[in-house]
């Protein structure tokens, strides 16, 4: 473009239009707001969580994402572009909100009085079938979207990501959970017949 420019009559120049000015100005808005949303994020998660530290640990999981959404795009062949970023951006939430619900699970069956450890491997399982019938209702609530050139990277970057992040997350945090505050899994004492 610059070379074409160069080219041109004096007074005139090319300037960027359309949809991909449309885009670019789009684009800037979303540094612009991206401090304040996040501190809104955090806080609905603190009030949600009442502690820093599984505030910490949820927002760990929301980067798992990130796997699947560069997978998918690849296989797809579709570029990550703004509204992309945008299915990244609604990715987090959704793989937070997953987190949130392990994470409560765990909290209020410790609170029950359930051992830690039982407690952490007892809520994955209670909450397996849930939070993966959900992702795969948004996974699968998306695919009529594929099919379009303006939404379609945005739907398979929230199809890849939210599947690979949902089966990881389950994996992850409780591990991470048992590990942060260093919950020990129970000896068992094996009695052998003589």
């Amino acid at each position: 473009m610059q070379a074409l420019e160069k080219t041109l009559p004096l007074g005139y120049h090319i300037e960027l239009g359309g949809t991909l000015e449309a885009s670019q100005k789009s684009q800037g808005a979303i540094p612009a707001v991206q401090p304040l949303m996040l501190v809104i994020v955090l806080t609905l998660l603190m009030l949600q969580l009442q502690s820093f530290q599984r505030t910490l640990m949820v927002v760990l999981t929301a980067p798992l994402g990130l796997i699947g959404v560069t997978l998918t795009l690849i296989l797809f062949h579709a570029p990550f572009g703004f509204v992309a970023l945008l299915g990244v951006i609604a990715l987090s939430g959704m793989i937070m909100r997953n987190s949130v619900i392990l994470v409560d699970q765990i909290e209020h069956d410790i609170r029950d009085g359930v051992p830690k450890w039982e407690a952490i491997i007892g809520s994955t399982v209670r909450r397996f079938r849930p939070i993966m019938l959900t992702a795969l209702a948004a996974i699968l609530a998306m695919i009529p979207l594929t099919r379009s050139t303006f939404w379609g990277p945005m739907a398979v970057a929230i199809m890849g990501g939210l599947l690979v992040a949902t089966v990881l997350t389950l994996l992850f945090l409780p591990a991470l959970y048992a590990q942060w505050f260093k919950v020990q899994r129970p000896l068992v004492h094996h009695l052998e017949n003589v």
